[in-house]
């Protein structure tokens, strides 16, 4: 064998191996490159859906979601609850909730909800973002004697009733947004996910 032909094989055996070591380094770059595109864990989390159990509140009862960064209030309104709203609609300033998209399309009507007694809303008000209270009692002191239940927001006082709808005369421009949800069953709901008739 000469010393040529000694030459030429090593110098195929080094391309080879250098090719071999070059692609494994241009696939070990580039994976956690793309996997850099997924979502972290973390926001994936924040944008899941929330399940619930709804079969524990009780009538008059509000309770506290996260879904998205954003609480999301359940409550359960009682009859009295469910019959004042009928009385708030010539003080509201849009009781059809037709000014914007503040609702999925399967939510309509006074109640804006897929049952009666259920309101489910994101709890921040459509003025500059603030969080607003629940104020379910009637009549109160600082909210006055037509005051019938509903959320008040203590940053610049825009009122809204208890299906999330402002009141006439209001900084906050919008009633409260319906975030998607649906029953899983009669004790299970799930925000974030739309009913699968919708």
């Amino acid at each position: 064998m000469s010393n040529g032909d000694v030459s030429q094989g090593r110098r195929r055996f080094l391309i080879g191996a250098t090719s071999v070591v070059g692609g494994v380094g241009v696939v070990g770059a580039a994976v956690p490159f793309v996997q850099s595109w997924n979502p972290s864990a973390k926001a994936e989390a924040a944008g899941a859906p929330v399940t619930v159990k709804v079969d524990k509140i009780e009538p008059g009862q509000q309770i506290t979601v996260n879904w998205r960064g954003k609480p999301v209030w359940i409550i359960r309104r009682t009859e009295e609850m469910l019959d004042n709203l009928e009385k708030m609609t010539p003080r509201l300033k849009d009781p059809e909730s037709t000014a914007a998209s503040q609702q999925p399309e399967y939510i309509s009507g006074t109640t804006r909800s897929l049952k009666p007694e259920f309101i489910v809303l994101v709890g921040i008000c459509t003025h500059l973002g603030c969080v607003p209270t629940y104020r379910p009692e009637v009549a109160p002191a600082d909210l006055g004697d037509e005051w019938l239940g509903g959320l008040f927001c203590p940053c610049h006082g825009s009122k809204f009733d208890l299906s999330g709808r402002v009141f006439s005369g209001q900084p906050a421009p919008l009633n409260l947004e319906v975030p998607p949800y649906r029953f899983d069953d009669d004790a299970t709901m799930t925000v974030g996910l739309d009913p699968e008739a919708a």
